[in-house]
């Protein structure tokens, strides 16, 4: 086999190994996408969805007598109350699960707050609304109480519902409280549009030590670290906004979206191993027929396909173990009876370990991943010029004109 015809069965070679880690990536681009709507359904009837908790609404009702000639009529009247003060107390506990591909963050909510309100004007109904925070939600241990005394609660369209008498001119303080279940982001809306609130107080504890904050929301007025989360305080004496207060929980790596970004781009991670090993057999005088870089293109897509179907099974960082163990006994055991010991575990060891396993690992970290790639190929490419800037490559191809096998 003459040297060009070599190249180009490498190259057909790659190319069909490029193919089917396509097929692979799509096939796990699919299992996940399956995975999610199923996984997201039954954790949404367990755990319910996203909550985003409004205030609570406070409506005055008064009655009184309009006389219209002979005719005496009664009329009701209905004005908002604003709270004078609110002091909310939110804990949320993270409970991380995985299902299939895929970890969700489930959480448990404690929602306990206290408003402040006053009655300027004459006797009234005070009727006491708090929207749900997700209509698929469980709510358990409400509590609304009004001056300390339970009142009776119930459940309607707008909401948890409660009912009182306001004194004229009196005060009291609302306790509104329950503890829910919610899956992805929590986050407490202080308007449904502009929000102007005053003596305003949200304290928020957590069990996790990662926090972010999900867009449009504002970050915390103070931050102190507990001993197992973070114990965050939003304070606003008057603030007119359009954002809320919300918590991100941390994102733990996915074995999903990991699988396939490592799939997709092996055929880059074969590439470099190719050339590397080519290289280094010209050099050596090694003689590899294109087979034999089938069957270590083989020994590569072992590596991705067994991935594929343990990642979801057994913890990320065991399976890729298993997998780079794997596919490195399969290429150190054929090239031992190809060539020899020494070049299966020295060059074409360190050259799969640098290729595959690291080549790998550096996609565990998606933002530096591509930093990470171009740095290996720079290196790749110095080592090789200095392999071979001495190589007279007219005097290689001359020799090779002739050369079969």
């Amino acid at each position: 086999m003459t040297a060009p015809s070599r190249l180009i069965g490498i190259f057909i070679i790659v190319f069909g190994a490029s193919c089917a880690w396509t097929i692979l990536g799509e096939t796990l681009v699919t299992r996940t996408s399956d995975s999610d709507t199923e996984q997201r359904a039954a954790l949404g009837g367990l755990w319910g969805s996203e909550q985003t908790q409004l205030p609570a609404k406070f409506h005055l009702d008064r009655d009184a007598t309009v006389v219209t000639g002979k005719t005496r009529t009664l009329v009701t009247t209905t004005s908002d109350l604003n709270p004078e003060r609110t002091d909310i107390r939110v804990n949320l506990a993270l409970d991380q699960r995985q299902k299939g591909l895929l970890w969700y963050n489930t959480y448990v909510v404690g929602f306990d707050s206290n408003y402040d309100i006053h009655n300027d004007g004459r006797v009234a109904r005070l009727r006491i609304v708090l929207p749900f925070a997700a209509q698929q939600a469980t709510y358990d241990d409400v509590v609304i109480s009004f001056n300390g005394r339970p009142l009776g609660t119930s459940a309607g369209s707008e909401g948890l519902l409660a009912a009182a008498v306001l004194q004229a001119g009196g005060t009291a303080v609302v306790r509104i409280a329950y503890t829910s279940h919610g899956l992805g982001t929590w986050t407490y809306r202080l308007s449904s549009d502009m929000a102007d609130v005053r003596n305003f107080v949200l304290k928020m504890t957590t069990n996790f030590t990662q926090i972010d904050f999900p867009p449009q929301t504002l970050a915390p007025t103070y931050e102190r670290r507990a001993h197992t989360g973070w114990e965050l305080t939003w304070r606003y004496g008057h603030l007119i906004a359009g954002y809320g207060i919300g918590m991100a929980f941390p994102q733990i790596l996915q074995p999903g979206p990991l699988a396939q970004r490592i799939t997709f781009w092996a055929p880059v991670s074969l590439l470099f191993y190719v050339f590397v090993l080519l290289v280094v057999t010209t050099l050596r005088g090694i003689d590899l027929h294109p087979i034999n870089y089938f069957f270590l293109a083989a020994a590569f897509f072992a590596f991705h396909l067994l991935f594929a179907y343990t990642v979801d099974r057994i913890p990320v960082g065991l399976a890729f173990a298993i997998c780079s163990v794997v596919s490195m006994f399969l290429t150190i055991t054929y090239l031992r009876l190809v060539v020899n010991l020494r070049f299966a575990a020295v060059e074409a060891a360190a050259a799969q370990f640098f290729y595959l396993v690291l080549f790998s690992l550096a996609l565990f970290n998606e933002g530096y991943s591509g930093l990470s790639i171009t740095i290996g190929a720079i290196v790749t490419l110095f080592a090789t010029m200095q392999w071979t800037g001495r190589i007279r490559w007219s005097e290689r191809a001359a020799t090779a004109r002739g050369y079969t096998c």
